[in-house]
């Protein structure tokens, strides 16, 4: 079973209000995205997993713990984008205003290799249907 993490509630209020205007305004999508999500997720997964954060626009990687370099991207999509591979990666999805679950806490090589080609934009998509796959892979393999 995936870890779920429970949102603060300024981030549950955020997405709470999120439902709210899709279903006033049900022909426009108000997801929150960019550097706000980026943050709520770092930030969220530095407390459940007792990571440290680096300086905001540290290189290739957002926290470290005992075992390495981290990086964290959190969505309420369906995939994420890479830049490159990192040591470590840890991937979190919204499930509802009040939880994130962690989909992916595993080797980032693993990730990137696995991504889709590279897009114009120097980035590669990768699933969170796919980061599912691959960490029950790495789970059973253990």
């Amino acid at each position: 079973m995936k870890q779920r993490i429970k949102l603060p509630a300024p981030v549950a209020a955020i997405y709470r209000a999120v439902e709210e205007l899709e279903a006033a305004y049900p022909l426009r999508k108000f997801t929150p995205d960019g550097h706000l999500v980026g943050s709520i997720g770092e930030v969220i997964a530095a407390e459940a997993l007792s990571l440290t954060l680096h300086p905001a626009s540290y290189p290739g990687h957002d926290a470290f713990d005992g075992n390495g370099n981290v990086q964290i991207k959190m969505t309420a999509g369906n995939s994420i984008s890479l830049y490159s591979t990192c040591d470590r990666l840890v991937v979190l999805r919204v499930v509802s205003p009040e939880e994130a679950e962690v989909v992916y806490d595993g080797v980032g090589k693993t990730a990137w290799e696995r991504a889709g080609a590279m897009g114009k934009n120097g980035q590669r998509r990768i699933s969170i249907r796919r980061l599912t796959a691959i960490a029950a892979e790495l789970s059973d393999s253990k």
